[in-house]
């Protein structure tokens, strides 16, 4: 009988995003799955039950029967608390049953414990590996691209004047001055756009081998004095010293009071996100200026930001929106689901489901697999209480 995955409707504030679309059906169909889709799951994301019907999926009228039934439940967001079911989602789950979802296991240990007690085998998303087998797996990169793209919209609609370089007749208007902090997906992709926009572009970034990719996209590097790497595994930053991340602000802080966009993408997993722009550099910018942080909602790259607000502080405008992606929900969603069909191929074979503990991705990503913690750092933060 073939495993059936159950996508539900995403329940947390603000969320726009479906896990699976009617492309991705297709292709889970094909690859021996039964799809059931919770009714309005697509709603907010354009898509409409009756084109998950036409790719085959079934539509859930009983989310909690669904939910207690799956043998894989997909979705985006942490289960929460539903207010719609009235029950704990992680808690629904049906003994045994896969997750496939981020988790973010650091700042929701309740909902590990969930996992735990019902023996849920847990593919935590943020721990996919960042190699290039897990490539079409990563979900953070689809959706950081995404948040990258849309920051840069988001600065020129809001800034009061022109990206471009124009040459008039009633003279020449100097290109936007634009800074981006970290050049990672998302960074990267805000650099191609703001290139595209027609800004003059800087980068600052701790780990030396991005320059090369900076360069290539028509940045300039901005380079810092190597008294430390923040190369981390997997592609990721690290946590520097605080005496590493001071000289940094030091040589940025210049670029930054030049710049009239100031774009900040830089986190570390785990932990919260490094203070790059401090209320001292703020003061320092230009009335008028925007800073569009988006590490907000690990708490901010720059001193000042809000979580999913925007406010104006000496004089410059901080838009600390934290969930990017949700606003362009069907390209978002779109990728997502490539994602979780991706990675759902190493769990469907021939034997049916199977959890792998040979594969390095699925070892990697394995939050929790038959009521025991297989994450490392998870394991020891439950132990701490």
């Amino acid at each position: 009988m073939a495993p059936k995955l159950f996508v539900p409707k995403e329940c947390a504030a603000g969320e726009t995003r479906v896990a699976v679309t009617p492309d991705s059906v297709k292709r889970l169909l094909k690859a021996g799955f039964t799809v059931e889709v919770e009714s309005g799951a697509g709603d907010t994301a354009n898509i409409a039950d009756s084109a998950y019907e036409a790719a085959g999926a079934t539509i859930a009228k009983d989310a909690r029967a669904a939910w207690s039934s799956a043998d894989v439940v997909t979705k985006i967001n942490p289960p929460q608390q539903n207010a719609a079911l009235g029950a704990d989602e992680a808690a629904l789950l049906r003994e045994g049953a896969i997750l496939v979802s981020h988790i973010w296991a650091h700042k929701n240990l309740p909902v590990v414990k969930t996992l735990l007690s019902r023996k849920v085998s847990t593919l935590a998303l943020e721990l996919v590996p960042r190699i290039s087998r897990a490539q079409s797996m990563d979900t953070l990169s689809s959706q950081a691209n995404i948040a990258g793209y849309k920051a840069v919209l988001l600065a020129a609609a809001r800034l009061a004047k022109y990206f471009p370089m124009l040459m008039t007749a009633a003279g020449t208007i100097q290109p936007a001055r634009v800074v981006i902090m970290g050049a990672g997906v998302a960074g990267l992709q805000a650099i191609a756009t703001a290139k595209r926009l027609g800004a003059v572009v800087e980068v600052s970034d701790i780990r030396p081998e991005t320059k090369e990719q900076v360069e290539s996209l028509g940045a300039k590097f901005i380079e810092l004095p190597q008294l430390e790497s923040g190369s981390g595994q997997g592609g990721y930053a690290k946590e520097v010293t605080p005496e590493f991340l001071k000289k940094q602000q030091e040589i940025v802080a210049a670029r930054i009071a030049a710049a009239d966009v100031v774009i900040t993408t830089a986190q570390v997993p785990g932990r919260p996100a490094p203070k790059l722009v401090t209320e001292a550099m703020v003061k320092g910018m230009r009335k008028g200026a925007v800073i569009v942080d988006i590490a907000a909602d690990s708490g901010g790259n720059c001193e000042l930001t809000e979580n999913n607000k925007e406010v104006v502080k000496h004089g410059v405008v901080i838009m600390g929106y934290s969930g990017l992606p949700a606003t362009m929900p069907e390209d978002a969603s779109t990728l997502f689901g490539r994602n979780i069909v991706a990675l759902l191929a190493l769990v469907l074979g021939k034997e049916g489901l199977k959890i792998n503990l040979e594969d390095e991705v699925i070892v990697g990503s394995l939050l929790t697999h038959q009521g025991e913690p297989r994450h490392k750092p998870t394991a020891e933060a439950l132990a701490k209480g």
